[in-house]
């Protein structure tokens, strides 16, 4: 059986009760009856030693994609995403759910969040979950060269297990995808039940790093909640295209004890940046 359903009968109280329900974890009677989950459909039942359900995809990214500069193809970008996260590392507060958003739709916050959580990922060990809520415009998928399936939406529904929703990316074996699946009857909804809550006390014991991929900042009612569910909150804006004053919205709204930093996107070469470290990468140099 996966951690993930060891995790879930280890806990204790009625949380453990509604995040079993949640993951296709059959409840005992004598809990059925304490929560009136009698009155619902039974989950089907995990038989121990059942092998994981989690799949395992090829990513096919399209050609200059700007997405898992890893492979050498821009030793620069890659270099930034992994002096990001040590900064993350080395933040005061220790944040595990990182949430990227941004000011506006196309700043790049989806590209930024994908190739974050690879960057985490490739330390030895520590397992990624790369959480894509934006249910309204997601693309990550899309991005990822991933076919769409069901994801948090049907698990927080329990129409799926976490297990059946969950995708490993074969190229980045210590980095997991959630999708947003179907975000019926609203995702403002689904993010304020207790569903919601017991599914992050379990991802959180599952995974070292959580990156939620976000709506843009205050645009939609459901960021108001992801904001509540993260412990850091990392900005994206895109150089010439990210307006000045949503901008300035953007950083009143979030929270300064909750504000880790901001990630330039799309930014052009400047004299000024041109260290030592720059040419080197830009030459090719070793990393």
């Amino acid at each position: 059986m996966s951690k993930i359903f060891e995790a879930l009968r280890k806990t204790e109280g009625d949380l453990a009760e509604v995040a079993k329900a949640i993951f296709a974890d059959q409840a005992s009677p004598q809990t059925a009856a304490r929560t009136g989950a009698e009155n619902e459909p039974k989950a089907p039942e995990i038989v121990a030693g059942e092998q994981s359900q989690i799949r395992l995809e090829n990513i096919d990214l399209a050609p200059e994609s700007p997405m898992l500069p890893f492979d050498g193809s821009d030793r620069q970008a890659a270099e930034q995403y992994r002096i990001i996260r040590t900064k993350i590392h080395n933040h005061p507060s220790k944040p595990r759910v990182v949430l990227i958003s941004s000011a506006m739709p196309g700043d790049g916050k989806t590209i930024s969040a994908i190739n974050l959580a690879a960057a985490l990922s490739l330390q030895e060990n520590l397992r990624v979950l790369l959480l894509d809520s934006d249910f309204r415009r997601s693309s990550a998928m899309q991005f990822l060269g991933l076919q769409a399936t069901s994801g948090l939406g049907e698990v927080l529904r329990q129409e799926a297990s976490l297990e059946s929703s969950l995708i490993r990316l074969a190229q980045f074996p210590n980095m997991y995808l959630l999708p947003p699946g179907d975000g019926s009857p609203g995702p403002a909804e689904l993010l304020s039940t207790t569903h919601w809550r017991s599914l992050l006390q379990v991802l959180r014991s599952e995974f070292r790093f959580m990156i939620i991929d976000a709506p843009p900042v205050g645009a939609v009612a459901e960021y108001e909640l992801l904001q509540l569910a993260c412990d850091g909150i990392v900005l994206v804006a895109r150089q010439d295209y990210t307006s000045r004053r949503l901008w300035q919205r953007t950083l009143d709204a979030v929270p300064r004890q909750k504000q880790l930093g901001v990630i330039l996107n799309c930014a052009e070469p400047w004299f000024l940046w041109k260290t030592n470290s720059y040419y080197y990468y830009s030459a090719g140099g070793k990393q």
